[in-house]
């Protein structure tokens, strides 16, 4: 499918998962190289970028953290080229910050406004700034959910948390394995793109770098945050399961003796039987009694209860 904005002299052509023919018909209508529409035809997990005599071709890939859909550790591809009077993107999947830059745009052309710029490098320079901003809302998102998870943990809930810490650490490793390659693409990017556009644009070339880095910081900030709340809630459950078998073992010391002064005056050895005296029944419970007690006396003053 082909979607078209334009803003004065300068055209957005937006494809969603092109066929051939679409791809084809924006080849012959923008020059491009044949290896370049050979690229759009079929996604790839490879970032790259390139430079062609008309334009620059570069490929990124996104996270997507939609709960209803999870995507490969890649993230979802967008392909870039940019012209000086032309940007083509490519996408094989629904992109939701690229859909709402589309209504931006929009209304930028509707209105007239300037803020665009002059050359279609602009349009890059705000799309992708747009989408960099949008993969820096759902870090704040997990933020707030790493923040929710702690409070969480020290409320007695550490088992139920080990789940929420491992979809999270999911979530993180999306981000990472989506992004990891984007700091050379975007340098490799500056540096063509000074070639291309000129140094007047070099500004916004470091300005893009500079906003992946706020990206990449608040990923690398949530990572740590998460790696201490894991600690904090491993040791936590180790120590629940360990009071609880430090309990289960002290019961299991006080049980014994009685059990076994119990069967031991079950035996029917008439020597060591109570049976025939007096409240036989209380004085065995009192020996077992006074044994318990005694124990726990000394297990206390051991300070292993």
């Amino acid at each position: 499918m082909i979607k078209r904005y334009v803003y004065k002299n300068l055209v957005w052509v937006n494809l969603e998962s092109p066929t051939t023919d679409e791809v084809r018909e924006i080849m012959h209508e923008f020059s491009l190289h044949p290896m370049v529409a050979e690229e759009l035809l079929v996604p790839t997990s490879k970032p790259k970028v390139d430079l062609y005599k008309n334009c620059i071709y570069l490929i990124l890939h996104f996270p997507t953290l939609s709960k209803d859909e999870k995507e490969s550790h890649t993230g979802k591809e967008i392909d870039f080229v940019v012209g000086k009077e032309f940007i083509i993107t490519t996408a094989y999947d629904s992109i939701e910050p690229l859909h709402n830059f589309s209504k931006i745009f929009e209304v930028n052309a509707i209105l007239d406004k300037s803020e665009i710029g002059d050359h279609a490098g602009f349009i890059f320079y705000y799309m992708i700034k747009k989408l960099y901003r949008s993969m820096g809302q759902e870090l704040d998102h997990i933020k707030t959910s790493l923040q929710n998870t702690e409070s969480h943990i020290f409320n007695g809930k550490a088992k139920k948390m080990v789940r929420e810490l491992s979809d999270i650490g999911h979530d993180l490793l999306d981000f990472k394995q989506a992004t990891r390659s984007h700091r050379e693409v975007l340098q490799s990017f500056a540096t063509n793109g000074i070639k291309f556009f000129g140094n007047d644009f070099s500004y916004y070339l470091e300005d893009i770098i500079s906003e992946y880095q706020k990206t990449y910081n608040a990923l690398e900030n949530n990572k740590d945050f998460l790696s201490e709340l894991r600690e904090t809630n491993d040791s936590l459950v180790s120590t629940q399961q360990n009071e609880i078998v430090k309990n289960l073992t002290v019961i299991a010391f006080l049980t014994l003796p009685a059990s076994l002064i119990a069967n031991i005056f079950t035996m029917g050895a008439s020597d060591i039987s109570l049976k025939s005296l007096p409240a036989d029944f209380w004085t065995v419970i009192s020996i077992m009694l006074a044994i318990s007690i005694c124990m726990f006396s000394y297990f206390k003053h051991k300070d292993w209860i």
